[in-house]
């Protein structure tokens, strides 16, 4: 009797703003990773360095980790899990003063190239809106680069910006707010048209009321007044390969759920 051939199944990419990764441990980081098996996880502000954390909380049980931590203790921060061998990886894009805010981990993979980001939030004053407006400015640069060499890209991360009404619970409320702002929603605009897909909404164009963030003030999950601000956007290039996307906004542990896409290769 032939072996039967098991079907590859597609590779599961999460992106989590885990609001302290020290935090989210003792409730249900480990748990979650267990439960959904991503292939890649990438979290967002963990607000910890390395030598900061347990052992065990190092790895998540994955062969390899990546952390970029901020110069400041218990500030920012992102990590990126994973399984398979890298070609190569960067904590940043080369500017000091983005980089040094531990707001980066690009990972080259065999098919596709891993940007892990948690992008400024705008909203303590102009110091920070001004930082923030140029970090997308130069970002897109960036980004525009990498695809005119023939970049197959997979963007994810706490964008820290809504893009359309329906992203938000309360659109003319929210107009005046540091991440729905017009020049920040214009922002999500170009990079789209620059060559990317927003996976969410390939597949749930006009569906409402799915958010993943939720202030702690007010109980605002509890009566699911939210935005969505966390994306796994892919460039064009791999629309081929994409499966599935969607929020998890079920999963608890942060004030953001974990977002996912399935991409097969």
């Amino acid at each position: 009797m032939a072996a039967e051939i098991s079907k590859k199944l597609p590779m599961k990419i999460v992106s989590w703003n885990v609001n302290g990764i020290r935090a989210c441990y003792k409730k249900n980081l480990v748990q979650f990773v267990q439960e959904h098996k991503p292939d890649i996880l990438c979290l967002q502000e963990t607000k910890a360095h390395l030598e900061q954390v347990e052992e065990a909380t190092r790895k998540l049980g994955y062969a390899q980790s990546i952390w970029s931590s901020a110069v400041r203790k218990g500030y920012s921060g992102v990590a990126t899990f994973f399984n398979d061998p890298l070609n190569q990886h960067h904590l940043g894009t080369g500017t000091k003063e983005y980089d040094s805010e531990g707001r980066f981990v690009i990972t080259e993979h065999k098919d596709f190239d891993l940007y892990n980001i948690y992008f400024p939030n705008g909203g303590s004053g102009e110091e920070r809106h001004n930082f923030k407006q140029s970090f997308l400015k130069d970002l897109l640069k960036h980004l525009k680069s990498e695809l005119a060499k023939g970049k197959k890209i997979i963007v994810v991360g706490d964008y820290n910006v809504a893009h359309k009404e329906i992203d938000v619970y309360d659109p003319v409320e929210l107009s005046t707010e540091s991440g729905f702002l017009p020049e920040e929603r214009e922002w999500m605009d170009q990079f789209l048209n620059l060559g990317f897909i927003d996976t969410f909404r390939h597949f749930h164009e006009t569906t409402k009321d799915r958010y993943s963030w939720w202030s702690y003030r007010e109980l605002a999950r509890v009566g699911n007044r939210g935005w969505r601000i966390d994306y796994v956007c892919i460039s064009k290039n791999l629309l081929k390969n994409l499966k599935s996307a969607d929020v998890l906004d079920a999963v608890e542990g942060s004030d953001h759920c974990p977002v996912v896409a399935e991409l097969e290769f």
